[in-house]
């Protein structure tokens, strides 16, 4: 293991896992590798972000049905997004998610204890975690705007001035 190796990852805590009120277990079990949290916020996930995510799996036969199912219409329409950082935080984070077939994860990561696979055969393994370094910069850019990444600049960055609409506390 290259101990020098800094890297971002992102972490969704799925609809199910969401449901099952499992965020507490899943944070406290991921704060094990002692990688930093970066990021994090409660979102829906819109069609647009479901199919950039997962547009890797565009042509497979259950894309709808995952499509549905991080946009949370079989449990709640919410997910968690996390950002860690750290040394190896995709691999460590990856040893502790599992296998993404939660009958192959091993009986104590996250998605061999939580996970399933339902009767039309969708994973419903709790959480998603990036892959690779690739992955994961595309993927927290999906995710997250630049400025909601706290402590460093994952990846370059520039500032932009807009006259845009937004919500503000009252």
């Amino acid at each position: 293991m290259n101990s020098s190796k800094l890297e971002a990852t992102l972490v969704v805590i799925k609809p199910d896992g969401i449901e099952k009120s499992l965020t507490g277990n899943i944070i406290s079990r991921l704060s094990e590798t002692q990688l930093k949290i970066m990021g994090a916020k409660v979102c829906s996930v819109s069609r647009e972000l479901a199919e950039s995510h997962y547009r890797h799996l565009k042509d497979k036969p259950f894309f709808g049905e995952l499509i549905q199912y991080i946009m949370g219409e079989f449990h709640t329409k919410r997910v968690m997004a996390l950002v860690y950082y750290g040394q190896n935080a995709i691999e460590r984070i990856r040893e502790v998610a599992g296998a993404t077939n939660p009958e192959e994860a091993t009986p104590y990561s996250l998605r061999g204890s939580y996970g399933r696979i339902t009767t039309k055969g969708v994973f419903e393994n709790v959480v998603h975690a990036s892959s690779c370094k690739e992955d994961a910069e595309r993927e927290i850019k999906l995710w997250f705007k630049a400025d909601e990444i706290t402590g460093v600049d994952l990846f370059p960055v520039k500032t932009v001035s807009t006259q845009c609409e937004m919500k503000v506390w009252a």
